[in-house]
């Protein structure tokens, strides 16, 4: 291919493609923040800002977040300015990524714009880019990072090697659904063309920086906390994950000793709502981290003085989740197979259609924030408002039912791809880039069932993959060609 990219994206053809997606996304953002004036928060989004104006190096959920808000603070405290970058910087990076896929790939024009409309007139990217939460940035990021493999795969460079390590580890900052984007990007940089040193250099580089930030987290950790942890949801997450099947084991055996205070508040929890409990499942979000008569908060509330928290909770949470990691371990190593049943089986069909959850109603239906949030954006008043609370529920309401039908359409795709042999043995660069992008949506399915109640907004990424990699396999396979007349 002699044009070069930049040539290619301002080409007389794909002129009009890149016009379009910048007017339409102004004009979008305008619009939208006319009806959503105010940012959107939940839990997490008080958290975030709380680290950020303490300035913490470690908090409930990764830090990097805190550190976007804080770094942005230092140029405005507009919360319309976040939501603004945070959707702009997602439809720059998906216009990388709608180029990169025209550029390397060609497909049919019809796909073209298909692919086009969906990724840059789609009401749910202003949904996640309007909320205080890692979401939309992480999407932007990530699609940048499967752009990044893209390049490494067709046309490896040097200077990737370094941007490509650095994309990772601000990932792993935001989020730690990217604990597997390594072993992905191994893969590609072993079937790049590049030397067997710049691979292993490729390779090393993103584990070294992701090692140095878990050693500071935990150090962070240790100064704020008392123990040395990088996670400290992660015991929060075990403990919520293995109580889903509680109510259906009846021998326990001995917990560990550190956890044996817990066991009994578990045990007189669930002698108290035993039947009520069966009915609980991972379809109701992480039940037993929210609610407050359940044993986390309970013994939570028994055994730290949260009146003397001055961390928001970050030190009286990560006082007790090492006891909460370890006893979810305990449950899950001691009853495995009820485990999968009644966590990992109905987590598998959450994957299948997400819930909204917070999608559902502009800031949960509230009509207040918390106070530092409006000191932190300088509201007039903790008072916001929107066009509705309700009417975003009902917009997005077909996307999870969306996010299985992509799902079946990459599976259908794939299969009659893998069949086509001829097809695959012409396409080389197409089928090494397909391999890197269904090890992706694998890896991300079998993370997301394992690692927590699956949610739609973090589905959001792999919804993308499937569906462009579903219609460029379609494209080669000429299924939208219209079948020739009978007879002739």
């Amino acid at each position: 291919m002699s044009t070069t990219f930049p040539s290619f994206v301002l080409s007389k053809d794909n002129r009009v493609y890149l016009l379009v997606a910048v007017i339409g996304a102004i004009i979008q953002l305008i619009i939208f923040k006319l009806c959503y004036p105010y940012a959107d928060f939940f839990s997490d989004s008080y958290s975030y800002i709380f680290a950020a104006a303490a300035r913490y190096d470690v908090n409930i959920w990764p830090i990097g977040y805190s550190k976007f808000l804080w770094l942005f603070r230092h140029i405005t405290s507009s919360d319309t300015a976040v939501v603004g970058f945070q959707y702009l910087f997602g439809q720059l990076i998906a216009l990388y990524f709608f180029f990169t896929l025209l550029y390397f790939y060609t497909p049919a024009r019809q796909i073209s714009t298909i692919i086009f409309v969906c990724l840059f007139f789609n009401p749910l990217l202003l949904y996640l880019s309007n909320y205080i939460s890692s979401d939309a940035l992480f999407l932007g990021l990530s699609l940048l990072w499967v752009v990044q493999l893209l390049w490494i795969i067709h046309r490896p460079r040097p200077y990737q090697i370094l941007v490509h390590a650095l994309l990772i580890a601000v990932l792993f900052t935001l989020r730690y659904n990217a604990m597997f984007y390594p072993i992905i990007s191994a893969i590609a940089l072993l079937i790049s063309r590049r030397a067997l040193v710049w691979k292993l250099i490729g390779i090393a580089l993103p584990l070294g920086l992701i090692f140095l930030f878990i050693n500071h987290t935990k150090n962070s950790a240790y100064t704020l906390t008392g123990t040395r942890q990088f996670s400290i949801f992660g015991g929060w997450q075990m403990a919520n994950n293995a109580l889903y099947m509680y109510p259906f084991i009846t021998e326990n055996g001995q917990p560990p000793v550190e956890c044996r205070e817990f066991d009994q508040e578990v045990k007189r929890f669930f002698g108290k709502y035993h039947e009520n409990a069966k009915t609980v499942s991972p379809r109701d979000g992480a039940f037993y981290i929210k609610y407050p008569k359940a044993p986390l908060k309970q013994y939570l509330a028994t055994h730290v003085d949260i009146d003397k928290d001055s961390t928001n909770g970050i030190a009286a949470w990560g006082a007790v989740a090492p006891i909460y990691g370890s006893y979810g371990r305990f449950l899950i190593l001691r009853h495995p197979i009820a485990f999968a049943r009644y966590f990992l089986l109905p987590n598998a069909l959450n994957y299948c259609s997400p819930p909204l959850e917070k999608l559902e109603r502009y800031n949960l239906g509230q009509e207040e924030v918390y106070p530092m949030a409006a000191r932190w954006f300088h509201y007039p008043s903790t008072r916001v408002k929107a066009i509705s609370l309700e009417i975003q529920g009902a917009i997005l309401m077909l996307f999870p039912g969306l996010f299985l039908v992509v799902n079946l359409l990459f599976i259908w795709t794939l299969i009659l791809w893998i069949k086509s042999r001829h097809t695959r043995a012409k396409d080389k660069s197409f089928q090494h880039a397909l391999l890197i992008i269904s090890l992706l949506v694998l890896a991300n399915c079998g993370f997301s069932i394992l690692a927590s109640p699956i949610v739609f907004r973090y589905q959001v990424f792999p919804m993308t993959l499937f569906f462009s990699f579903s219609l460029l396999m379609a494209g080669r396979l000429d299924l939208f060609s219209a079948p020739s007349p009978q007879g002739s």
